[in-house]
């Protein structure tokens, strides 16, 4: 929160006491101001009293009326106005904006970081595709957005850790192996039957042509297929998402968790706990007691555990490990399960709301005008490294969290590698480009802060004002879960300076103007350069 954001927030607080000397502390816990999305509403905006109303029981109007009276305008605001339904609108002195940028300036590159988080020990799981193919673009939304998440998360002062889990067991894996096989006896020149179930991709024949030519020799069996495909294809993922910029501090196996007795024991506390029943030879969880709206079998009638079951085992060690928020970025597919998993975890005497499941919604991948079909099991799909390759990883991160997390995501190819101001992506980046190469053509005019107060114009106004928010949109950001809002905020920021570029010269005749000014566009480019990097994008210095 900016010195400015604080002030008027102590000046309300003082006004509301004044005014209603009867009102308790605890009305203000948690007090913030918001930034109109229209100009006219005024630069901060309180609501507070909306809050109030219903303590005194008084319409919000009559309450902003009244408190605006007490409201000491000191040497940073403008004006003050009540507009409905009772918002309080303050308008900010120029030389206070100002005065702000100063701030900004002083606080270099942690202008923005905030200690939001408190150092709480924060889980994001992301990703976690079965290794039975290559990354589709789906997956890549998740990476995008996972690993955004996670640098804001740790900006904002919590403490992050990614994790990806493995699901190396299981059908599927199986299917994969038959598949591998299948493939490796065709190249050996021996009769085998392709799975029902297989994949047909043609990354199963490019493996089992690596196997063969690593001449394996002797008879191999069904698990060493399983664990070979698996493993090829787990390597070409983590290869993928390094050259995307995402990294992970943990790669959890499904595998080992079955191996480490942890499923039984979660299974034998929801039994202690008596959320489990017996029915039709099979082992029910009374999922619909915690908000589920059915009950769950968690363990076959032949004895064999359901996808569900490992899951809650998994969980649980999240919570044993101590993390105070878990954060799970699912594909639109597992939409139904999020009310069962968080049914389990309340069950097991966790608190579920310190769980969030992220929905990322489907990519449509548009390719000359025409949608492209994507199917794993079919073969035909578009992965992540073809979108890299044809785009760049800088445009691929973008795009994929261009929209809310939980809308629908139309990406377009031809918009995402044009080097145009209509590509979003370019546009940023060309405006932190373009700042450096106005430094450069400055021969590096000093930053002189004495002449600020030169820094009168409207767009200089804006551009200084936007900057001040910067802050409050990064913790909105990590509040919300929701990068689109960050990415929304630098485009709105790289068009308030394009704009200023192209009604001003930033470089003049007049040097204590120039330099003002080189400051001002200075500050900019470091803000810009701090949003692009929370996206794990690029700031290019040239274009």
């Amino acid at each position: 929160m900016i010195k400015i954001e604080i002030d008027l927030i102590a000046i309300v607080k003082k006004a509301a006491k004044k005014a209603f000397p009867e009102i308790p502390e605890g009305v203000f816990e948690g007090l913030l101001l918001e930034v109109p999305k229209e100009k006219k509403f005024g630069d901060f905006s309180s609501n507070i009293a909306m809050r109030l109303s219903r303590e005194l029981k008084k319409a919000p109007m009559d309450i902003a009326a009244a408190l605006i009276k007490h409201i000491e305008k000191l040497e940073i605001i403008q004006d003050v106005k009540v507009e409905k339904p009772g918002f309080i609108n303050f308008y900010i002195l120029n030389k206070a904006v100002i005065a702000t940028l100063k701030d900004i300036i002083k606080e270099d590159a942690g202008f923005g970081s905030s200690s939001l988080g408190k150092n709480k020990k924060v889980q994001i799981e992301f990703v976690s595709a079965n290794p039975t193919g290559p990354l589709t673009v789906a997956h890549g939304r998740q990476a995008a957005i996972g690993d955004s998440l996670a640098r804001i998360l740790k900006f904002c002062g919590y403490d992050v850790t990614r994790e990806y889990y493995i699901n190396d067991e299981g059908v599927q894996i199986q299917a994969l192996g038959k598949s591998l096989k299948a493939r490796f006896m065709d190249l050996m020149g021996e009769k085998s039957e392709f799975p029902e179930n297989g994949y047909k991709g043609g990354y199963v024949s490019d493996i089992a042509q690596r196997l063969k030519d690593s001449n394996p020799g002797g008879p191999l069996s069904d698990d060493f297929f399983m664990e070979y495909a698996a493993k090829e294809i787990m390597g070409a993922i983590i290869k993928d998402l390094e050259d995307f910029g995402v990294h992970f501090d943990v790669w959890y196996s499904q595998k080992k968790l079955a191996a480490s007795g942890n499923v039984e024991r979660a299974i034998e506390d929801l039994k202690k706990k008596e959320f489990l029943y017996e029915q039709d030879g099979a082992i029910w969880f009374r999922s619909i007691d915690f908000g589920d709206d059915k009950d769950r079998v968690i363990v076959k009638s032949d004895g064999s555990h359901t996808y569900l079951t490992p899951d809650i085992a998994y969980h649980r060690e999240k919570f044993e490990k101590g993390y105070e928020r878990i954060i799970n970025i699912w594909g639109p597919d597992h939409h139904g399960y999020i009310n069962r998993i968080k049914a389990a975890c309340q069950a097991l005497g966790y608190d579920k709301e310190k769980l969030s499941i992220l929905i990322a919604q489907l990519v449509t991948l548009y390719r000359s005008g025409k949608p492209v079909k994507m199917s794993t099991r079919e073969g035909e799909f578009i992965t992540l490294r073809e979108v890299m390759d044809e785009v760049g990883r800088d445009a691929a991160r973008f795009f994929f969290i261009m929209r809310r997390v939980e809308s629908h995501l139309d990406f377009d190819l031809a918009l995402a590698k044009a080097q145009t101001l209509d590509n979003p992506v370019y546009y940023i980046q060309y405006a932190h480009a373009r700042i450096s190469s106005i430094i450069e053509f400055s021969e590096n005019t000093k930053q002189n802060f004495d002449n600020l107060e030169l820094l009168d114009k409207e767009q200089e106004m804006n551009l200084i004002k936007a900057l001040m928010n910067y802050p409050k949109i990064i913790e909105v950001t990590a509040s919300n879960l929701e990068p689109s809002i960050l990415l929304t905020y630098l485009q709105d920021l790289a068009g308030l300076f394009h704009s200023y570029y192209n009604a001003y010269r930033i470089v003049t005749d007049d040097k204590p103007l120039t330099e003002a000014r080189i400051v001002l566009i200075h500050t900019v480019k470091k803000v810009l350069a701090s949003g692009l990097d929370l996206l794990g994008v690029t700031a290019l210095e040239k274009m």
